[in-house]
């Protein structure tokens, strides 16, 4: 059985980690295997100069595996520049019963918008993304025809979530 997928999305400073970082945890300590993504708009290394896998990496191997008891990472070099579409990521995860993906606002499953008003941008994304089911938010919204939660329910949004994803069906 595949797992269910569900994004939270949002503008620069809305929430998002924290959102994402909160809902995987109400998630897992409800019983859950929780994967998640993590769209990144910027070059970005989780290895450094002088460790040996940065040494594999400039001598040009395609891929290069760290490995301990503790945890193991797969770095992949896209050398050509093209970033690879999101299925073929999640082709790659371990089996989980959710992936909470955090960013790629313009794929194709449901969603939900963090916003705060502190962000950079306040302009709604519901106008122009159909796959926007829910909004979670740090003030009220007044006349929105979508589910709006406040941003730190993380209770009720997991509600939602696994509604969502499990059951295949958004909930009011």
């Amino acid at each position: 059985m595949s797992p269910g997928i569900f994004g939270i999305v949002g503008w620069k400073n809305s929430g998002k980690t924290t959102l994402t970082e909160r809902l995987v945890a109400e998630l897992v300590a409800r019983g859950h295997r929780v994967s998640t993504v993590k769209h990144a708009h910027h070059a970005f290394d989780i290895d450094h100069e002088n460790t040996d896998s940065y040494r594999h990496r400039m001598a040009g191997a395609g891929e290069v595996a760290i490995v301990s008891e503790r945890r193991w990472a797969l770095m992949h070099e896209s050398r050509d520049g093209n970033e690879p579409p999101l299925a073929d990521i999640l082709a790659r995860l371990a089996p989980c019963d959710i992936v909470i993906i955090e960013g790629y606002k313009r794929e194709d499953h449901p969603m939900i918008e963090a916003r705060r008003m502190d962000a950079r941008d306040t302009a709604p994304m519901t106008a122009t993304n159909p796959n926007i089911v829910a909004i979670a938010a740090d003030h009220a919204i007044p006349g929105e025809s979508l589910p709006v939660f406040a941003l730190d329910d993380i209770a009720a949004i997991a509600d939602f979530v696994e509604a969502c994803t499990i059951s295949g069906e958004a909930v009011s």
